[in-house]
This record gives C-alpha cells, sequence and structure tokens, in this order.
C-alpha cells in the first residue's frame, strides 16, 4: 500500500479485519514498512484479541482494552501522533465510527488490494477460530 511515500502514519485493525487475512503476522510486518504504529482494536474481550494476537504472532504497538472501538481510536489518536491515521475494518458501522473519531477509513478488501495482502477464510470462520478457546485465562 502506497502511503505517499510518508511512513508518518498510524494503521489500526478491527480484529474482524484482521481475521479476514490469510497471514495476520505478515500483513504486520508489511504494514511496519510504511506505517510508524499498526494494531488492533475490537469491541470483544481483551483476551479474544490478546489470543488471536498471540496464536498469529502478531506484534501490535497498541490495543483497545476494555473500552469500545470509538473511544479506541480517539485515545489512540492523541497517544500516536501521525499525520494520518487509518483504521481498516469490513462494516458500515467500522466506517461511520472511524469517521466519527477522525480517523480515515479503509475496507478490509481495499486495503488488501492495495497492500498486496491476501484474504483468508471468512469472517464467520474466523471469528468462531478466535473464540474456540474457553479456558483463557
Amino acid at each position: 500500500m502506497d502511503s505517499g511515500g510518508s511512513s508518518d502514519m498510524t494503521l489500526a485493525f478491527e480484529l474482524a479485519a484482521l481475521q479476514q487475512l490469510a497471514d495476520p503476522n505478515a500483513v504486520f510486518n508489511n504494514a511496519r514498512q510504511w506505517t510508524e504504529y499498526v494494531g488492533v482494536v475490537s469491541e470483544k474481550p481483551t483476551y479474544v484479541v490478546t489470543n488471536f494476537t498471540r496464536k498469529h504472532r502478531v506484534r501490535q504497538d497498541f490495543f483497545s482494552g476494555p473500552r469500545g472501538v470509538e473511544e479506541s481510536l480517539e485515545n489512540i489518536k492523541t497517544q500516536f501522533e501521525t499525520d494520518r491515521h487509518v483504521f481498516v475494518g469490513i462494516t458500515d458501522e467500522d466506517e461511520a465510527v472511524a469517521e466519527a473519531a477522525g480517523w480515515e477509513f479503509l475496507h478490509v478488501e481495499d486495503a488488501a488490494e492495495a497492500a498486496g495482502w491476501t484474504l483468508g477464510e471468512d469472517e464467520e470462520t474466523a471469528e468462531a477460530d478466535a473464540d474456540d478457546r474457553d479456558d483463557w485465562p
């Protein structure tokens, strides 16, 4: 994905969008080449995000914790002062949340096409996979 030559960008993925990518670790490694910060936000409980990122060896610079996505994006924007803040999601609601928080929005399919990332399994399969461990913590 071309950021116009600048790496002064914060990139946040909605967990469901990240789950749609075939290799989340490769996506994060690629994104680090043209972003300053990259992380995950979600309405899901923290352990679900942590479980997914550990399983896929994703090293994130930030995550949403116990707060909602909009509040997380607002907090991230104040903590990570970059020229651009881009939120990758999948729904119209994701786009509305991005707008409300003052972030640019990219649909995961558009982001994947622009960056050369491979889309993987569908969201329902990925979510079931992410929630399959009930023994956490």
